[in-house]
């Protein structure tokens, strides 16, 4: 299909992500954020863009600059290079942002509440002794100086990790007249090292304290410069061309190769001497002037403070400091399963339960499955799993009901960005604990979100299905908002069974009756569902398209959404990440409007309605609108049909995302976000917040599950905005 609109009406893909975690930094700028929550988005801003270059722009380098890599196709019509050049510019300023942001604002503020991290100069003397103390007894004898010379390979950096370089002059004994070495700064060891003080808490930066030591590590030599740097590498995970006969074997191999991949950025202290940074760019090919493009383009980072700002996590974890926190809330039981003493399988019989997280608890979502591995009455249980947690009770539940006799299946996605490694020791335990797994298809992702069980009740069998937005993982049910269903319903008991069998065994030809899955016809029924709404208001009649979702990226869906807004549908999108899709266009997207909310909780649920209220037709989904959830993962799109689910998500949800006035931000159609504000008539409308209160206020006083535990702070896991965490 031929691209109708030019190129100019698209935004770039790249570039919008970039600006999606400027709004991450905002959230860290923002002085009526609390405290450590502003350091949290600080550590999330940087692990952000980690991910962004081992996967985004390692790709764009090996379309920019190897003849035989295809160049993706882009209907912004930016090709490779150019992006990279623009990436690097734009970079420099969010990470001048960033580092002015810690140093300026945070890290002062910090200082007024006892908090500080402390240069090795202005230590006393006491706190002075206990570093020493703590360099030798814990740092000294783990870490491993190494010198760099014919005899002496240089070692192969490993991805993100830190390290002090250094050039050395021997004063006596062996060894050449000069030499460059290396320090790794080992992982086991805390990056910010706690030294006492007596009214405040201190900290020193680690790479501080073993770069005062180097002449220690070093004997013999001058140290006469040193600097800190990190290498960050290509990591995405390439099987799809590949052959094997075993999956698992052939990820295990790809992890491996992963710590060994090209280099795509060296990030080094901001004072480094050049010759420090010419020669880790020679060891790693890196390109550091403008030999293939603008200066812009360089792959050197020169950081204007400590590297690594992921590390600030650590602060998130002092005890006793409430009032920098965001608000602790505990989450409830959700609607529908609040009557005392009722059967989780039969309140799900009774009617669709819809749960809201994370203002709804996630554990009846564990309950079903583990309540299930011991149901004498459950035959078998079916789960689908893309990313869980460390200790997961899910996985659990399911190695308790195989060991209880039960035909328990697991679909682990071992491709699951980030989390290959995780998974693959899941899909042992599994295996061993008599679960069949699968691995899913070499060329597609399973990313939907799918429980099936199996139960005998009476001469019948009945199948009870959750089917959710977000992953089974009750770390990230407290942090991120996703939607999720309970049903009963025989159709959509029948198309899961279908969808399992797919999975499983190839089994194809079946008629769904409500599931609309990818790759099979989810791209062209959400073209499909936009075009219905073209015609409605071709016709004069009423017509709406309301869609939230992580990121819109394909074209054609983007032209669709074009031809119904020139018909003149109105059009809300609410879009946390990338949007390629320009609002406001004259004559072409008038009648669209795009927001982005980025808050407490990373907004993850994807929920599209078409339609006006009266005849409208509601959907929730795995998917976004994205060429990969469309062609390369297996994705469900599942329509909600109760009267009072249907209410609750057009009188309750919605609204709440639409009348944000304190965290949305509106894009305009050159790609910038403008963040609003209440006006002197409006009142502050946080629709975070307000989701919540709704929640507590329809809570009953007692709840029959127990609750996930309470939240008040989010681990920077935010990074998926880019892979759907």
């Amino acid at each position: 299909m031929t691209q109708t609109f030019p190129a100019e009406t698209f935004l770039n893909r790249e570039l919008s992500w970039l600006e999606f975690n400027a709004r991450v930094l905002e959230e860290a700028e923002d002085a009526s954020t609390p405290l450590l929550e502003r350091l949290k988005f600080l550590a999330i801003f940087s692990s952000n863009l980690d991910e962004f270059f081992m996967v985004r722009v390692a790709g764009l380098n090996e379309q920019a600059f190897e003849e035989s890599v295809p160049q993706d196709y882009n209907a912004d019509g930016m090709r490779a290079v150019t992006q990279l050049e623009r990436i690097g510019v734009r970079t420099r300023e969010l990470i001048a942002a960033q580092y002015k942001c810690l140093a300026e604002s945070v890290l002062p503020a910090l200082a007024k509440h006892g908090i500080r991290i402390v240069p090795i100069k202005d230590l006393s003397k006491p706190q002075a002794k206990a570093l020493d103390a703590f360099f030798r007894e814990k740092a000294f004898p783990i870490l491993t100086p190494m010198v760099v010379d014919p005899s002496h390979p240089r070692p192969r950096y490993h991805n993100r990790a830190l390290y002090i370089a250094a050039l050395l002059r021997r004063r006596s004994g062996l060894g050449p007249k000069r030499l460059f070495a290396v320090v790794q700064l080992p992982q086991v060891l805390p990056r910010l090292v706690p030294v006492e003080h007596d009214s405040e808490i201190h900290f020193v930066w680690l790479e501080d304290v073993i770069a005062a030591r180097l002449p220690e590590l070093f004997g013999g030599f001058d140290v006469e410069a040193s600097a800190t740097f990190r290498v960050t590498r290509d990591s995405d995970l390439q099987i799809i061309e590949q052959e094997s006969d075993d999956m698992l074997r052939l990820i295990e191999e790809r992890l491996r190769a992963r710590r060994r991949a090209d280099a795509v950025r060296l990030e080094i202290a901001a004072g480094a001497d050049d010759a420090i940074v010419e020669r880790i760019v020679e060891q790693e090919e890196l390109q550091a002037d403008a030999g293939r493009g603008p200066q812009a383009y360089s792959e050197v980072y020169r950081m204007p403070g400590p590297l690594d700002l992921t590390a600030l996590v650590a602060l998130l974890k002092l005890p006793n400091r409430e009032e920098l926190r965001d608000k602790p809330f505990v989450p409830q039981t959700p609607r529908g399963l609040r009557r005392h003493g009722e059967d989780l399988f039969a309140a799900i019989a009774r009617r669709d339960i819809l749960l809201h997280h994370p203002y709804d608890s996630f554990a009846p979502v564990v309950e079903f499955v583990s309540r299930a591995a011991d149901d004498p009455k459950v035959l078998a249980i079916k789960q689908t799993l893309y990313r869980t947690s460390g200790d997961s009770p899910i996985i659990r539940a399911l190695m308790q009901g195989a060991e209880n006799g039960k035909h328990v299946t697991a679909l682990v996605e071992l491709q699951a960005r980030f989390d290959e490694a995780a998974n693959v020791t899941w899909a042992r335990q599994l295996e061993r604990s008599g679960v069949h797994v699968v691995y899913g298809f070499m060329d597609l992702k399973t990313h939907c979100k799918v429980s099936l069980v199996v139960r005998q009740e009476g001469d019948s069998v009945r199948r009870y299905v959750h089917l959710g937005t977000g992953n089974y993982n009750p770390a990230t049910a407290l942090v991120y908002t996703d939607l999720g269903l309970f049903t009963a319903d025989p159709d959509i008991g029948e198309d899961v069974s279908a969808l399992f069998n797919l999975l499983t065994g190839y089994s194809q030809g079946h008629k769904w009756r409500k599931l609309i899955v990818a790759p099979n016809d989810l791209h062209n029924r959400t073209i499909e569902l936009i075009e219905e709404q073209a015609k409605r208001a071709s016709k004069g009649q009423l017509s709406r398209i309301i869609a939230k979702f992580n990121a819109l990226v394909d074209y054609r869906v983007v032209e669709a959404l074009y031809r119904a807004s020139q018909a003149g549908v109105p059009i809300e999108l609410i879009v946390r990440g990338i949007c390629c899709l320009k609002p406001g266009l004259p004559g072409i997207s008038e009648t669209i409007q795009v927001r982005s909310i980025v808050d407490r909780f990373l907004e993850h649920s994807r929920i599209f309605v078409f339609g006006p209220d009266d005849d409208c037709k509601i959907f929730l989904a795995s998917a976004d609108w994205m060429p990969r959830n469309f062609y390369r993962r297996v994705e469900v799109m599942f329509p909600i049909e109760s009267s009072p689910l249907r209410k609750r998500i057009l009188n309750e949800v919605i609204p709440a995302y639409l009348k944000d006035n304190c965290r949305a931000r509106f894009l305009r159609s050159d790609g910038s976000y403008v963040r609003l504000a209440p006006e002197k008539a409006q009142s502050p409308y946080r629709c975070q917040e307000k989701l919540l209160e709704l929640t507590l206020e329809e809570a009953s006083s007692r709840s029959p599950f127990p609750t996930n535990g309470s939240s008040s702070m989010t681990p920077p896991q935010l990074v998926a905005a880019e892979e759907d965490r």
